[in-house]
């Protein structure tokens, strides 16, 4: 699989909300490139990407398993753990859980992450001019 780059942003859920009803009432628009995945704290990423899901990514795209099952044989993590990880992922857009002949077989949508974060709210009604970005790869 090639590499596919997946931009994540990190905001406060108020930011968020901010941000999403600035979409609403047309006084927004998202630039190309921004992030489409938002979360809510960095403690939220790590969980999410954390270094044993980002294993679990890495064994699916070398193995290719058709099901949840097969991964749990290769993985030797329960299948309930699984699935509720896998769930997660599929929230976030990372990866698809295409369901095959009564089995769910996940799919990496996503290699890299690129995260963005910082103090300034480009969507907000309260622009912050001049305020300090932060910007990292965390390359999965």
């Amino acid at each position: 699989m090639a590499s596919k780059v997946m931009k994540v942003g990190i905001i406060s859920r108020e930011e968020y909300r901010e941000r999403t009803l600035a979409i609403a009432r047309g006084e927004y628009k998202p630039k190309r490139g921004e992030p489409k995945i938002w979360f809510e704290s960095i403690q939220s990423m790590a969980q999410v990407l954390s270094n044993e899901n980002r294993e679990l990514l890495r064994i699916i795209v070398e193995r290719k398993p058709n099901s949840i099952k097969e991964l749990e044989v290769v993985t030797g993590r329960k299948s309930s753990n699984l699935s509720r990880t896998l769930k997660l992922m599929a929230r976030y857009g990372i990866v698809d859980l295409t369901k095959e002949n009564k089995m769910v077989r996940p799919v990496v949508k996503a290699t890299d992450f690129q995260v963005e974060f910082g103090l300034h709210r480009p969507f907000s009604r309260k622009l912050h001019e001049g305020a300090p970005r932060f910007s990292t790869t965390v390359i999965g």
